[in-house]
């Protein structure tokens, strides 16, 4: 990442110029390296500087993200691979996550070393009945692919910030569909207990209705008392659901999809990343920066990432 953006690609040009033009206070940005002196993030943020939109606050843990092992954690007999670390990646920070903020940041909860064992009533993968690929991967096994974080913000609500790791690219034991749901799950145990107003957000992965995946560990946080679903909407992402391929199968509102995946092959557009404010909070509007090809500023749009922006517009003032 810091090469790109030293280099300023088109990938990197689109970020920040989306970034610039929608203006967020607070933003979550996942599917970014981390390194341990802070520099691909201090760059990104420079740029942003140099865009008309500082935000002077940030925070980027080290995520699980290439954390290597010494097991065999995908179960095909080696060791030392990118499928063997704690989350995908054949580095450590790479597709990590950053919170960059207006507000100042007052405290940090992570819970990214939670074992997926400790989690309640954990489900974990099994072949003819026992646990896939061993009894000892779950001793050392991390329930995030990437990283779960409660950021507190001064003034503002706390964040609950998360990347889940995608459902697919395993067998018949479905540990990533496993996992991935897991995921989305351990919010439930968070939010019986966590006080003051929250905002769910990430990338889950997963999608309600269409692409594979366990579809009701996302549509029972969608259903959450504590939390409102905005269901932030695109014209563009209409328009792109309109090709050919996997967008034809679909259920669900392609206009509130959110990552423009190939379609024939792949799974096609879905709805995959989050904003669920809580319920205490009162929400003025909400949408996904997906602008068509006709619109003005869908010059951003080119070189840019397939996930897209998902912003939703709330007071914070509002107390539980």
């Amino acid at each position: 990442m810091l090469r790109d953006v030293l280099k300023d690609t088109d990938e990197i040009r689109a970020v920040v110029g989306t970034i610039a033009h929608v203006q967020p206070d607070i933003i979550l940005l996942t599917g970014i390296d981390w390194d341990h002196n802070g520099a691909a993030l201090a760059a990104l943020t420079e740029r942003l500087d140099e865009a008309g939109h500082p935000m002077g606050h940030q925070f980027a843990g080290p995520p699980n993200s290439g954390l290597r092992t010494q097991l065999d954690l995908d179960g095909d007999g080696r060791t030392g691979g990118a499928r063997d670390a704690q989350g995908f990646g054949p580095f450590r920070g790479y597709g990590g996550m950053a919170v960059l903020s207006r507000l100042p940041i007052a405290s940090v909860t992570d819970f990214s070393e939670t074992l997926w064992a400790d989690l309640p009533d954990a489900d974990l993968p099994l072949v003819e009945g026992k646990l896939f690929p061993s009894p000892a991967v779950y001793e050392v096994q991390r329930l995030s692919s990437v990283a779960h974080w409660a950021v507190r913000l001064d003034g503002g609500p706390t964040l609950l910030a998360f990347s889940a790791g995608p459902p697919v690219f395993d067998g018949p034991e479905d540990r990533n569909g496993l996992r991935n749901a897991a995921e989305i799950r351990f919010w439930q145990d968070v939010l019986k207990r966590w006080e003051g107003p929250v905002v769910l957000l990430g990338n889950a992965n997963l999608d309600p209705e269409d692409g594979e995946g366990r579809h009701e560990a996302i549509r029972a946080i969608l259903a959450h008392p504590r939390l409102q679903d905005p269901q932030p909407t695109s014209l563009g992402g209409v328009q792109a659901a309109a090709q050919r391929g996997a967008n034809t199968k679909h259920r669900g509102d392609p206009a509130l999809d959110t990552v423009d995946w190939r379609d024939d092959p792949g799974p096609g557009n879905l709805r995959v990343s989050y904003v669920l404010p809580d319920v205490a909070l009162t929400m003025a509007d909400a949408g996904v920066f997906w602008p068509t090809p006709s619109e003005a500023d869908a010059d951003l749009m080119n070189g840019a990432p397939r996930h897209r922006l998902v912003w939703v517009d709330v007071e914070t003032s509002a107390e539980r």
